[in-house]
């Protein structure tokens, strides 16, 4: 149980708590998608969006026109990352952690993932995935990014979560977070949200079980971010398992 005293010296685990953890379970079983409390306030989105020119905290940078993943910019994290990203991460791992085992005993497969985020990344390293995986992620007018899954190895925690540094309709317009979801059998479904300041969305990071004649079915998402129409749109992104 988190205490007021806890969440004083660790705000970010205060709340993460907030949410409405069955109802966030519901939506993500529903849309493969939830909405988040605000997770940053906006002092701290201001702070996250200047960090983006400070080379020293990133370990590398891509272009994603150059590699056709859309238009934009984004930059890696090196390890240790900075104290809001090391916190918001240890304290969604085990919230999350009850969803992700559901949705693989539903798909009759055997969970890896340990009770904590850092015996789970000491497995990653093992296996030879130890690059750092936290994302900063920055958009300008006409830029968008290709739908995609981030899963950088063998071994991938099936939820992560994107924390959006502006605020729309002010930032920013367009830049709707959007996932796609190919359902067994049937047409494709897709989703678009808008999310607000400082709120975070958790989102399926390869696919999830979904109902079917046979019970229950795998279907594969991706996601991306449609077009920005005007201003600059900056997102951190949790990913929960590292890089090979």
């Amino acid at each position: 149980m988190t205490t007021r005293k806890d969440q004083s010296a660790d705000p970010w685990r205060g709340r993460v708590e907030s949410a409405d953890w069955p109802a966030v379970a519901e939506e993500i079983n529903e849309y493969g998608g939830a909405l988040l409390p605000q997770l940053l306030t906006p002092e701290e989105t201001v702070e996250f969006r200047a960090l983006y020119d400070s080379g020293e905290l990133f370990r590398s940078t891509v272009d994603m026109g150059r590699y056709r993943f859309g238009e934009g910019q984004y930059r890696y994290f090196h390890a240790p990352y900075p104290v809001p990203v090391e916190r918001l991460k240890q304290a969604l791992y085990p919230r999350l952690l009850p969803i992700a085992r559901d949705w693989w005993a539903k798909l009759g497969r055997k969970a890896p993932w340990p009770d904590t985020l850092d015996e789970w990344l000491r497995m990653c390293h093992d296996a030879g995935q130890t690059k750092s995986t936290a994302i900063l992620l920055k958009y300008g007018e006409k830029d968008w990014n290709a739908l995609h899954r981030d899963l950088y190895g063998d071994l991938v925690f099936p939820l992560q979560v994107v924390i959006n540094l502006n605020e729309p309709g002010v930032d920013h317009t367009g830049g709707e977070f959007l996932l796609l979801e190919q359902r067994p059998r049937a047409q494709s479904r897709g989703t678009a949200t808008l999310l607000p300041h400082g709120h975070g969305y958790v989102f399926t990071t390869r696919d999830r079980p979904v109902r079917s004649a046979r019970g229950w079915s795998a279907a594969p998402v991706r996601h991306g971010v449609s077009a920005i129409r005007s201003g600059e749109r900056h997102t951190l992104a949790l990913v929960f398992h590292d890089a090979a």
